[in-house]
């Protein structure tokens, strides 16, 4: 019996760990589809660092996110993605610091290239987010889906984040 319920969990977190991987893979591909002038067509980015730098564009979006909810910010997150176009923009300015600061650290680009690239690339990435997180039919990108997916799927936070959206 032990053997089949273990099955059964290493089943089910194999499934949480599928499912967390679309969403994050979704991201990467949203990424990418941005990417053609501030990463595909830029000279400064060598062919063989494009799907790594556009990793790393990817990456850095998690890691904000993420840092946001470890630290308390939820209200702030969930009011980013509500009004994207005034509340926040903080929240991608960081992002763009941090992905330009991979850029110049692991790619060695010089800092104002650096911070160019990241400007031309994660506001459009930012922008695209917020509007994918409000269409009903994107369930991968749903503002409480994503956030429970940044929280290792330890908590459905769909409640608070109809709660927070109320308030």
């Amino acid at each position: 019996m032990v053997l089949i319920n273990n099955r059964l969990i290493c089943h089910h977190f194999v499934n949480l760990l599928k499912k967390k991987k679309t969403m994050f893979e979704k991201l990467f591909l949203l990424v990418k589809n941005n990417a053609g002038t501030a990463v595909i067509d830029n000279p400064a980015i060598p062919l063989k660092y494009h799907e790594a730098v556009i990793n790393e564009a990817s990456s850095s979006i998690i890691e904000v996110l993420k840092s946001q909810m470890e630290t308390g910010k939820i209200k702030d997150l969930v009011r980013f993605f509500q009004f994207s176009g005034i509340y926040n923009n903080s929240l991608v300015a960081s992002i763009v610091n941090k992905f330009a600061a991979k850029l110049n650290n692991f790619y060695g680009m010089e800092p104002a290239s650096a911070q160019m690239t990241a400007n031309s690339l994660i506001p459009p990435v930012m922008k695209e987010l917020v509007t994918q997180s409000k269409n009903e039919q994107n369930k991968e990108f749903s503002l409480s889906s994503m956030l429970s997916k940044l929280n290792g799927n330890q908590a459905d936070l769909s409640l608070l984040v109809s709660q927070l959206m109320v308030a």
